[in-house]
Order: structure tokens, then C-alpha cells, then sequence
């Protein structure tokens, strides 16, 4: 049998069939647990956010049309899943930078990595010194490899106004690590 794609599953979802919501949730589950981790840090929160984001879908199921991609629809639930939350529980930035070395988390077998750990804890400090609609934009352009035109469906806007977005973030980011490298 050949595997249905996205928009077929979430087609049947929307029809009644909930079951096929588990097989979405499966594909999905890691890209999007990859998206909320590298805008919060936070391993728990991370994971309660994709659920949060699939119990909304089962809920919008009906608003699904399958005219665009499911995934640029999924991604937009989740980024509304995720401000709802910041909204609702006011979490300041300044208490995420507070604690950003507990949640980078241990390697072991040091000696071989330790270069590349102290280049990989500079990049995650300069991305969370990186404000949010900028840290999102990479997010979804580097780590979930969004095309352009993906994330101007998720953002409202054009695919030449996404690259420009994604050049300015990285332009910050690259004056954010080099201010890092210098203090250290």
C-alpha cells in the first residue's frame, strides 16, 4: 500500500477518521519538538508544546481545506500554540538567558569536544540574545530547512521579504557571536 501523503491524512482527520491523526503526529512529532526546543530551551515544555499544537489540530480539523501544504499549516498552528503559551504565562527573556547553561546539557568524552562545544554554547547564547521573530525565522529556515515561500506562508508575507529577514537575523547573529568571542 503507498503511504498517503500529509494532506491526504489530514483530509481523512477532517472527515472523521482520528485515528490517522496518530500517523501525522508520528512524522512530525521530532521537527516540531526541534522548532519549540530551539526557541525555549526547555525539553518538557518543548514536548507539551507539540502536544498542545496536535490537540489543536484534532480541534481545527474542520478549518483544514487541503489546498496548501499541511506542514505550513501545521507550522502556523504551532507558532500560535506557542504565543498563546508566552502570552498566557508571561515568560520573560531575561529569566530564559539566566539559565541557559543548565539547559544546554552534558557531553561526555570532553577532551575531543570541548572546541566544539564552546563554538556550539556561543552560538545558543547568541541565538537567545537574538529577538524572537529573528531567532523564529532561523529556526525555520536553518534547523526545519523551511523554503523561503513556506515561511512566507507561515509569516504573512513574501518569499523576497523572508530572505531579507533571514539575512538580517543572520547579519545580528554574526555581531552577536563576534561581541561573545571577544568577552571570552
Amino acid at each position: 500500500m503507498e503511504a498517503l501523503s500529509d494532506n491526504a491524512l489530514m483530509i481523512k482527520v477532517r472527515d472523521g477518521d482520528l485515528d490517522r491523526l496518530g500517523l501525522l503526529f508520528e512524522r512530525h512529532k521530532r521537527p516540531l519538538y526541534g522548532f519549540f526546543y530551539g526557541l525555549c530551551k526547555e525539553q518538557e515544555l518543548s514536548e507539551d508544546l507539540v502536544q498542545n499544537t496536535f490537540l489543536r489540530i484534532m480541534k481545527y480539523r474542520h478549518l483544514f481545506r487541503g489546498e496548501g501544504d499541511f506542514k505550513a499549516w501545521m507550522f502556523h498552528i504551532a507558532r500560535n500554540v506557542k504565543h498563546d503559551h508566552h502570552r498566557k504565562n508571561k515568560i520573560q527573556a531575561k529569566e530564559q538567558l539566566e539559565h541557559w547553561q543548565e539547559r544546554l546539557g552534558n557531553h561526555e568524552n570532553r577532551s575531543t569536544e570541548m572546541q566544539h562545544d564552546e563554538e556550539h554554547t556561543m552560538l545558543s547564547m547568541a541565538m537567545e540574545r537574538l529577538p524572537e521573530d529573528k531567532r523564529e525565522v532561523l529556526l525555520l529556515s536553518k534547523y526545519q530547512e523551511k523554503k523561503y515561500h513556506e515561511i512566507g506562508e507561515l509569516l504573512g508575507c513574501s518569499e523576497g521579504a523572508v530572505k531579507v529577514k533571514v539575512f538580517r537575523a543572520l547579519q545580528e547573529l554574526k555581531v552577536i557571536y563576534k561581541q561573545l568571542e571577544q568577552s571570552h
